[in-house]
């Protein structure tokens, strides 16, 4: 690496770490990958000052005929993308050569999914809780039956679930609120818990406790139950029910939410406004998701599927 290298990437790096804070770990990273960068351009006698958008593609090409992965790749475009438009805010350069450059992109996994039988195992393991028993049906039944985001339903305020309504209020991510139905069976867990939990806020008032004004209290400074620990919950209640818990997250009823409301015939656009999505594309993943199912059922259960010569 060439002195100027060096230069440019030292400057670089004590910039990020100034102005963005950037951890030890993410300034590594950075400086491994504009290192490699610059050794490419050393063995074509290219530099920094001089490399166009033609040098920077082709080095994309050739850590993808290295076999790095995508992630890997559009890392270190990330990397270029940054240094350059670092050197063109510092007049080093007059343009910045990687800014049209297109990255390889993310692949794009199929999110992981229950079938009915399985969340409805999920849902009786949570109401046989050895403790809790009450909220943790509730906490099931109303993810199931409204989609919502584990942060959304942890932060839900008692007072949107007062006189048994039938929707529920929920502040989304930008504080966009929407309206998701109960079902039946979330209704009657919601009366059930709503009841036991206001006796015990009865109980800790009394004791000159304050009031929590979340439907799920907890102990925590934030005063409401939190992810983690509904996320260490719902791997126990996995357990309980006979499931793997590497399968289930609270997302992963999120993702269950969807996909029987598609199989189910509800539309596309619905189920957006349903999930709070804000683009109908991201929404759009969950017919990849109903495409696989239908695939495994035809493999796994057609006759001449199973007749078939596996090799």
């Amino acid at each position: 690496m060439t002195p100027d290298a060096a230069r440019w990437i030292s400057t670089f790096l004590e910039a990020k770490a100034a102005e963005q804070d950037a951890t030890a770990n993410t300034q590594l990273a950075y400086g491994r990958d504009l290192k490699d960068f610059a050794g490419f351009l050393d063995r074509r006698g290219g530099r920094f000052e001089t490399a166009d958008e033609a040098v920077i593609t082709g080095y994309l090409v050739a850590c993808e005929a290295e076999g790095l992965a995508r992630t890997t790749r559009a890392r270190r475009l990330s990397a270029i993308r940054q240094l350059y438009r670092f050197a063109y805010e510092e007049g080093w350069r007059p343009d910045n050569p990687a800014l049209q450059i297109r990255g390889p992109g993310r692949t794009r996994r199929l999110p992981m999914t229950l079938s009915h039988d399985e969340v409805e195992r999920l849902i009786a393991a949570a109401g046989q809780s050895p403790r809790d028993a009450t909220r943790n049906a509730c906490l099931m039944q109303v993810l199931y039956a409204t989609g919502m985001r584990v942060s959304e339903l942890v932060t839900l305020p008692v007072a949107a679930a007062r006189g048994d309504p039938r929707m529920l209020l929920v502040r989304g991510k930008g504080g966009k609120e929407r309206m998701v139905p109960l079902t039946p069976g979330a209704r009657a867990a919601l009366t059930a818990w709503l009841a036991e939990r206001d006796a015990a806020e009865e109980a800790a008032e009394a004791r000159g406790l304050p009031a929590s004004r979340y439907l799920f209290p907890g102990r925590g400074r934030d005063g409401h139950l939190t992810r983690h620990r509904f996320y260490v919950l719902i791997k126990e209640f996995a357990l309980a029910g006979e499931l793997d818990p590497a399968r289930v997250t609270p997302h992963t009823l999120r993702h269950a939410f969807a996909t029987h409301l598609l199989a189910g015939g509800a539309d596309l656009r619905a189920i957006q406004t349903l999930l709070g999505h804000a683009d109908v594309a991201t929404t759009e993943i969950y017919t990849h998701v109903l495409d696989e199912r239908l695939r495994e059922l035809v493999l796994t259960h057609h006759p001449l599927a199973r007749d078939a010569d596996p090799s």
